[in-house]
């Protein structure tokens, strides 16, 4: 009697611990792997004839414009004359580093500069006024060495655009507005300053935002192309915002509804398996 009493506990209590198992396996939510884009790769050719010669084009020349800030340095023996008219490059702004390609950074480290006024002239220690308005960066420091060359003697000029810059938005490791201090910087640069594209970029269209004749127009460039070399948009003009497009991969999740507390029934199952596992030792220990 009592052995058939046992057989029955153990098969009911079997039944019920598949059941409690089987509860609390239905609850738990299946996690969809990440599928990630497949194109990744860069520079691609319909042919894979190495070394291939690519067509480039040159960069734009920049002029300096009214609104602009310059860093002009002037060098010279007379070590006095050099700290009066480098005056504007000594003191800084808390604006940002002064390195090529850094980001804004809040540091202390970025020259006054000497601003471009609206009749294009720049008011230089020593020198008065100087139209820069139209030149070239070469031309300018061409002009303000003649200039400073009747005072002093083998004088040096060196100038920059401290104001000019760029912006790179979307699917990048960090987004950021960086400093252009040249013609030369290209996009593939301007990408690698903000820590390249993420897996989720979009490396055949690459979209850039240009100021053109009081406009803005919109170009595209794919970096999965060699034709990137030869684009217009291949070297990066002041104020242009590269803006890097997602994938159809990624996907925002939607928010998740409150969570519901628990039922008593799953609130208590550890103690009720507790109990019973409890209870089967005990019987089987008095049937032996």
């Amino acid at each position: 009697m009592i052995a058939s009493f046992v057989a029955i506990f153990r098969a009911a209590t079997g039944f019920f611990l598949v059941c409690i198992a089987t509860f609390l396996l239905g609850s738990c939510v299946v996690v969809k792997p990440v599928v990630l884009p497949a194109k990744l790769e860069y520079f691609q050719s319909k042919d894979s004839l190495f070394p291939a010669t690519i067509q480039t084009i040159a960069p734009s020349v920049s002029r300096i414009q009214v609104g602009d800030i310059l860093g002009i340095i002037i060098s010279s023996l007379n070590k006095d004359l050099n700290e009066i008219m480098n005056a504007y490059n000594i003191s800084s702004l808390p604006i940002a580093s002064f390195t090529p390609g850094a980001a804004s950074s809040g540091a202390s480290g970025q020259p006054l500069g000497y601003p471009v006024d609206s009749l294009g002239y720049v008011s230089i220690p020593l020198l008065g006024k100087q139209k820069l308005d139209g030149l070239t960066i070469p031309q300018a420091e061409e002009k303000i060495r003649v200039e400073v060359g009747k005072t002093i003697k083998s004088p040096a000029v060196s100038i920059r655009f401290v104001n000019h810059k760029f912006t790179v938005l979307g699917e990048v490791s960090r987004v950021g507005t960086f400093n252009l201090l040249n013609d030369h910087t290209t996009i593939i640069e301007a990408i690698t300053a903000a820590g390249d594209l993420t897996i989720f970029g979009k490396r055949d269209s690459v979209k850039v935002i240009r100021s053109v004749a009081n406009r803005r127009e919109i170009g595209l460039v794919s970096l999965r192309n060699r034709d990137v070399f030869s684009s217009p948009y291949f070297y990066v003009q002041n104020d242009d915002i590269i803006y890097v497009e997602p994938t159809k991969q990624k996907t925002i999740p939607e928010s998740q509804p409150p969570q519901k507390q628990p039922s008593l029934f799953v609130q208590r199952a550890p103690f009720y398996l507790t109990f019973v596992t409890t209870l089967v030792t005990v019987v089987y220990l008095f049937s032996r």
